[in-house]
C-alpha cells in the first residue's frame, strides 16, 4: 500500500515533481532505481558495470531493483518493448538545474532572450550531451515531453515544475538533433489534455503538420562584419532608402509549382535587387506559419524561420548574402495578433494565456485571431524576446511592424457595446503602448542602426519619435495617408484629375509629422484592387505612362519608398501567392521598360543628395506651383544640406504641354537627368534633350525662369549646370 500511495500521482498524471518517485532514491542503506515505460515488457539497467533486470512493479508501468550500489550515477537503460530493443541514459538521473535569475527576469517582463531559456536547449550535463526542455504553462497540473522516442505518449516523460515561476523542466541525455517533439498538457483544474507545440521551438517540421523540431546552436560562420559595423555608424534619416517588399513563398518557383529555397533565392535576389538598386529587401513574414494564404501574417512560430524554404541556416545564408552585396534586409514581424489553432498558443495551458480571456479584449473579430494580453509580463518577455531572436540571431537590419493600430486602440474595428475602456475610460490600449514603447528602446540600445517600422494608418501622434519625447519611439511610419490619396487621384481619368487636385498637394501638411515611408504595398494589389498597372485609366500606353508617372511621384516626394515585388515588371492583374511572378512579360517591350525604370529611379534617387538628404525635413521641399489645377501640372524642388536641388515637374494628363514657363532658383543651365516619357522606358520622348538655360526673368516668387517642354502623363527632373 505504501509503494501504491507514492506511484498513484504519477499514475493519475497529477505529480509535479516526478523526479520524487524516478531515478534513483535512497532505500535505508540500499540505493532503489525506479523507472517508469507504458511500452517495455523488460527494462534492464547498467548498474555498477553489469546489466541488472529491473522488475515490474505489480501491474504497473513501473519496473525498480534495489540494492547496494557503488556509484549512483544517472543509469543507461536497455528497454524491450515487444522484441524491439535500444538503449537510454535515464532522464531522470537529471534533477532540474532552473536558472532561476532568468526566470525572475522571465517573469518580470524583462528577460529580452527568453529564448535561451525556454524550449528546447541542447547541452551537456555531467559529461552527457543532452537537451533541457523547459515551457511555461502556470496553469498545468501536469505537463509532459512527448515526440518520436517515446511514441508521443504522454505517460513516459513527466516534466518537473520549477515552482511559482510556472515553468517546467527535463533533461533529454541523447536526444538527436532534429527530433521532434510537442508537449502535452493537462490544465489543472478541468483535467483538459492538450498537445501543443513549443511556442519556443526554432524550427518546425513542415506543414501541415506541426511539431517541433530539436535545432542544435547555430555554427553558421558569418561574413557580414564589415556590413554591421557600417550599419552602426549609418545616418539612416539622410540616407536613401528604397525597399523591395517581396514574399518569399511567390517571388519565384521551380517549374513543378515548388518554393525556391533560402538558398537558392540568395543566388536570384540578390543580383536581381543590385541591378534594381534597391538598397533593401523586406520579406513578408518568414515566421513559420500553417497557412499559405495567411502570407505569414498568422503566425505560429515566433524563432523559426518557414521550413517551406529550409533551414534557419539556410535563412541567415540568405540574409548573409545580402549584406555582402550591400543590401539591408527588414522582416515583417507581428506582435498584434496570433492564429487561433488549437496546436499553437491559443488557450496554451488551458486558460487564456498569451491572449485575454475577455473576447472584448483578446479577439480580433475581422481576423478570427487572438489578441496577446501585453499587460502579462511574461507574454511581454516572449514578444520581446523574438524581436532580439531576429535581430541577433538572424542579423536582420530592422522590423516593419504590422497593424500597430490595431494594438493602440482597444476598439480596433469593433462596435461600441464590443470593446472595454482602459482604467482611465479611454480607448487607447495603454499595455500594448508601453509594450511597443519598450520594444523600440530595446531594439535602438541593443541594435545599433536597426530600424523599427510601423505600419500604422490612423493619426496617433507621435509615432516615429523618441520615447523620451513621448513618442512610440519607431524609426519611421508608413504613409497609408499619402498612399490612399495618391492612388486614388492616380486611378481617376486625367480628365477628372483637375476636380481632385488636393489629393496630390494635401499631404504636404503633414509630411513631416513622422518620419514617413511612402509605400505601394501588396495590400493594395489584392483582394479585388487589381494590380497597380491595373488602377491607372486610359489605353495600354496610357496605363503604362500612367504607372511610370506615379512611381516618378514617389522617387521625387518626400520619404523614403517601399515597392511591392512584381511593380517593376507592371503586372497587369493582381498578385495572388499561389504562383511566381509573370517573369515572362519582360519578353515584352512596355514590361522590360518598366524595370528599366524603376532600377534607374532608384540609382537617381540613390545618388542625388537633393532626393534623399532632407526626407523627413521641411527644408528638403518647396513647392514651386501646386496650383496649376486646370493643366493637373505640379512642380517642386527637392533640396539637400550643402544646398543642392532638384527641379521636380510633373504632368497627369496625356497633353503634352509645350513652352510651360516655370519659376526657378537661378539663371543658370538645367540638365533634364530623368524623364520618364523616354523611349528607353517605352515612353513617347517627349521633353528637353540636353541642356535649357533659365532666364533671369522673375517667375512664380523665384529670381529665374525657364521654358520647359512636359511629356505627356509624364515626370521629368532638372538639375542645375553650374561652370
Amino acid at each position: 500500500m505504501m509503494i501504491d500511495a507514492a506511484l498513484r500521482p504519477l499514475i493519475e498524471a497529477r505529480e509535479h515533481d516526478p523526479f520524487h518517485i524516478l531515478g534513483w532514491h535512497r532505500d535505508g542503506k540500499a540505493w532503489r532505481l525506479r523507472v517508469f515505460r507504458p511500452h517495455a515488457t523488460a527494462v534492464a539497467a547498467q548498474i555498477d558495470g553489469e546489466w541488472r533486470p529491473l522488475s515490474r512493479i505489480a501491474k504497473t508501468d513501473f519496473f525498480e531493483w534495489s540494492g547496494d550500489v557503488a556509484n549512483a550515477v544517472p543509469a543507461r537503460l536497455k528497454i524491450d518493448e515487444g522484441g524491439h530493443a535500444f538503449e537510454i541514459i535515464d532522464p531522470y538521473g537529471f534533477p532540474p538545474r532552473p536558472l532561476e535569475q532568468a526566470l525572475y527576469f522571465f517573469a518580470e517582463g524583462t528577460n529580452y532572450q527568453s529564448y535561451r531559456l525556454l524550449g528546447a536547449q541542447p547541452e551537456t550535463r555531467d559529461g552527457v550531451a543532452g537537451v533541457t526542455f523547459r515551457i511555461w504553462a502556470p496553469n498545468a497540473g501536469r505537463v509532459s515531453l512527448v515526440g518520436e522516442f517515446n511514441r508521443w505518449d504522454g505517460r513516459t516523460h513527466p516534466m518537473c515544475s520549477l515552482g511559482a515561476s510556472g515553468a517546467w523542466e527535463l533533461f533529454m541525455p541523447g536526444l538527436v538533433d532534429g527530433a521532434l517533439y510537442k508537449f502535452e498538457i493537462r490544465n489543472r483544474n478541468s483535467g483538459a489534455v492538450l498537445t501543443k507545440t513549443d511556442p519556443y521551438a526554432r524550427c518546425y517540421e513542415r506543414r501541415p503538420a506541426t511539431a517541433a523540431r530539436v535545432m542544435a546552436d547555430s555554427a553558421y560562420a558569418w561574413n557580414d562584419a564589415e556590413w554591421l559595423a557600417r550599419r552602426a555608424q549609418w545616418d539612416w534619416q539622410h540616407a536613401p532608402m528604397s525597399i523591395y517588399e517581396m514574399h518569399p513563398g511567390s517571388w519565384m518557383r521551380h517549374p513543378d509549382g515548388g518554393f525556391y529555397g533560402y538558398r537558392e533565392m540568395a543566388e536570384r535576389l540578390v543580383p536581381y535587387l543590385k541591378d534594381l538598386a534597391y538598397t533593401h529587401v523586406e520579406f513578408m513574414p518568414v515566421m513559420e506559419h500553417p497557412l499559405d494564404e495567411s502570407w505569414g501574417y498568422q503566425c505560429t512560430g515566433y524563432f523559426a524561420p518557414s521550413s517551406r524554404f529550409g533551414t534557419p541556416d539556410d535563412l541567415r545564408y540568405l540574409i548573409d548574402q545580402c549584406h555582402q552585396a550591400g543590401i539591408g534586409v527588414l522582416l515583417d514581424w507581428v506582435p498584434g495578433h496570433f492564429p487561433m489553432d488549437d496546436w499553437a498558443l491559443a488557450h496554451f495551458d488551458g486558460t487564456a494565456l498569451y491572449e485575454h480571456e475577455d473576447p472584448r479584449l483578446g479577439v480580433h473579430q475581422d481576423w478570427g485571431t487572438h489578441i496577446f494580453n501585453y499587460g502579462r509580463n511574461e507574454v511581454k518577455s516572449f514578444l520581446l524576446s523574438s524581436a532580439d531572436y531576429w535581430l541577433r540571431e538572424f542579423h536582420a537590419d530592422g522590423l516593419r511592424v504590422d497593424a500597430v493600430a490595431s494594438m493602440l486602440y482597444l476598439d480596433y474595428s469593433r462596435k461600441a457595446d464590443e470593446w472595454l475602456p482602459n482604467k482611465y475610460g479611454g480607448r487607447e490600449n495603454l499595455e500594448a503602448i508601453a509594450f511597443l514603447r519598450e520594444m523600440n528602446e530595446m531594439v535602438h540600445r541593443e541594435f545599433p542602426g536597426a530600424l523599427t517600422i510601423a505600419e500604422e494608418s490612423t493619426a496617433w501622434p507621435m509615432v516615429s519619435s523618441p520615447v523620451y519625447l513621448g513618442g512610440l519611439g519607431f524609426s519611421m511610419k508608413w504613409n497609408m495617408g499619402w498612399m490612399n490619396d495618391t492612388l486614388d487621384y492616380m486611378s481617376q481619368d486625367p480628365v477628372h484629375r483637375r476636380y481632385h487636385h488636393e489629393r496630390l498637394t494635401f499631404g504636404q501638411l503633414y509630411a513631416y509629422s513622422e518620419n514617413f515611408v511612402l509605400p505601394f504595398s501588396h495590400d493594395e494589389v489584392v483582394h479585388g484592387k487589381g494590380s497597380l498597372l491595373g488602377k491607372m485609366p486610359g489605353d495600354e500606353w496610357q496605363r503604362f505612362a500612367n504607372q511610370r508617372l506615379l512611381l516618378t511621384y514617389q522617387a521625387a516626394a518626400s520619404g523614403k519608398k517601399l515597392t511591392f515585388m512584381g511593380v517593376e515588371l507592371g503586372q497587369p492583374w493582381e498578385w495572388s501567392e499561389k504562383a511566381e511572378l509573370p517573369w515572362n512579360l519582360l519578353a515584352y517591350e512596355p514590361h522590360a521598360g518598366m524595370l528599366r525604370l524603376v532600377g534607374d529611379l532608384n540609382r537617381l534617387y540613390a545618388a542625388t543628395p537633393a532626393l534623399h538628404d532632407l526626407d523627413f525635413e521641411h527644408s528638403g521641399f518647396s513647392w514651386i506651383d501646386c496650383h496649376d489645377v486646370e493643366q493637373s501640372v505640379v512642380s517642386w524642388l527637392r533640396q539637400a544640406r550643402d544646398g543642392s536641388y532638384v527641379v521636380v515637374v510633373l504632368n497627369f494628363t496625356p497633353v503634352p504641354r509645350k513652352g510651360y514657363r516655370l519659376g526657378v532658383p537661378e539663371a543658370c543651365a538645367y540638365r533634364e537627368v530623368f524623364n520618364s516619357d523616354s523611349h528607353h522606358y517605352g515612353g513617347g520622348d517627349v521633353g528637353n534633350a540636353g541642356q535649357i538655360k533659365a532666364q533671369p526673368q522673375s517667375w512664380m516668387g523665384r529670381p529665374a525662369s525657364i521654358e520647359l517642354t512636359l511629356p505627356p502623363l509624364g515626370g521629368i527632373v532638372l538639375a542645375p549646370v553650374r561652370g
